[in-house]
């Protein structure tokens, strides 16, 4: 199980994302635009690096939806990969099995 401190983290850093995902679309979109100047875009840029670092979609870490590992974890499940394993075992994933040749 995963420490509660890095779950809390998780969260936070989903938040700030969420909280300012708007503001980062609106700068992305002006330094991705062809035609803007370059002291706009310069703007757009020093206000993009003003923002926290953690509201970046990209410092969130996929974490198992049951131990909170973040290593090993599979997209279609969100499981790691242990946990993965004993569910399927089990028979408690529908559709999925251990294969056999």
């Amino acid at each position: 199980m995963a420490k509660k401190s890095m779950l809390n983290r998780e969260e936070q850093r989903q938040k700030l994302s969420a909280r300012y995902q708007a503001k980062r679309d609106q700068l992305r979109a002006v330094l991705n635009d062809p035609n803007a100047d370059f002291d706009a875009k310069m703007q757009a840029s020093a206000a993009l690096s003003k923002l926290p670092r953690d509201s970046s979609v990209c410092r969130q870490v996929r974490r198992c939806a049951i131990t909170g590992r973040p290593k090993g974890v599979y997209r279609k499940f969100a499981l790691g990969r242990n946990k993965l394993r004993q569910l399927a075992m089990s028979g408690e994933i529908p559709g999925l099995r251990k294969a056999s040749w």
